[in-house]
């Protein structure tokens, strides 16, 4: 069974400047955890109103896990910043690959994966999603690495 992931971290609308027509948010906000990952605040449609897209940077510890999930129904991009990742994804989360910084990543709505940081450094990434929502259109898969709830 699947199930929909939930966000520890609260959006600081203190943190958003609006200038009628350009927002910003300086310094990339507080920072703000899920799912085993941190994130600087980033821009969404819960913080600038935008409704079709969503940024952020996301950091990984040295030998955490990003837990298995499935983004529903929107596309994701990624920069890697720094660091090196591996990436088990499809059913079962059989396939492997690894990418590191200055990598380009393009994951397809409704694909499986999990994410590990298995570098010495932390993990720096740049993302981007086709949705305004930020985990909300997220779904739990199952993997041996979640905690249990």
């Amino acid at each position: 069974m699947v199930e929909r992931t939930k966000g520890t971290g609260e959006i600081d609308l203190s943190m958003v400047e609006d200038h009628d027509g350009i927002t910003v948010i300086r310094g990339g906000g507080g920072g703000r955890g899920w799912n085993g990952i941190q994130y600087k605040q980033g821009l969404s449609g819960k913080n600038v109103g935008a409704q079709n897209l969503s940024i952020n940077v996301a950091t990984v510890p040295p030998g955490a896990v990003a837990y298995a999930h499935i983004h529903d129904g929107f596309e994701v991009m990624l920069f890697i910043v720094q660091g090196k990742v591996k990436h088990t994804f499809g059913e079962g989360l059989k396939n492997e690959i690894v990418n590191q910084a200055g990598d380009f990543i393009y994951i397809k709505p409704g694909v499986p994966h999990e994410v590990f940081n298995i570098g010495d450094e932390e993990v720096i990434a740049f993302v981007a999603r086709s949705t305004a929502d930020e985990w909300d259109k997220i779904i739990n898969y199952p993997s041996q690495y979640r905690p249990a709830e």
